[in-house]
């Protein structure tokens, strides 16, 4: 798959967090959870529709295709690992570390995830 902006995946990511049980995300709720207009937001709803993330349907909620949700499951992973590592290790404030998280996940690689996930793990869990 073709590399999004941290803008679009934080998109999926937001309609991942406010998706439940088979129901999609409303504009309104997206728009909100990013503090951004419903315009920049069905402005988006399109490029993911292209792209085959989402399925957005007019006046019905946003629901995330496979790959969407695959997509924004491993942001929303990212995003918890530096998080806590953040947090755990590094003892950031929380509100900081989330913010920083959510800057970082973006560009940061799978394997440097994974590696942080598994000292997390260590930690929590010595042998």
């Amino acid at each position: 798959m073709k590399k999004l902006t941290f803008v679009m995946e934080n998109y999926l990511e937001a309609i991942y967090e406010l998706s439940s049980a088979g129901k999609g995300a409303r504009v309104s709720d997206i728009a909100e959870r990013l503090g951004v207009t419903k315009a920049s937001t069905n402005s988006a709803m399109t490029t993911l529709s292209e792209r085959g993330l989402i399925i957005n349907e007019k006046y019905k909620e946003v629901l995330l295709t496979e790959e969407g949700r695959r997509f924004a499951e491993l942001t929303a992973q990212k995003h918890h690992i530096i998080k806590r590592f953040l947090e755990d290790v590094l003892s950031v404030d929380a509100a900081i570390a989330d913010e920083d998280a959510c800057a970082i996940e973006h560009v940061i690689s799978n394997d440097s995830t994974e590696a942080m996930g598994h000292y997390l793990d260590s930690v929590s869990n010595p042998k």
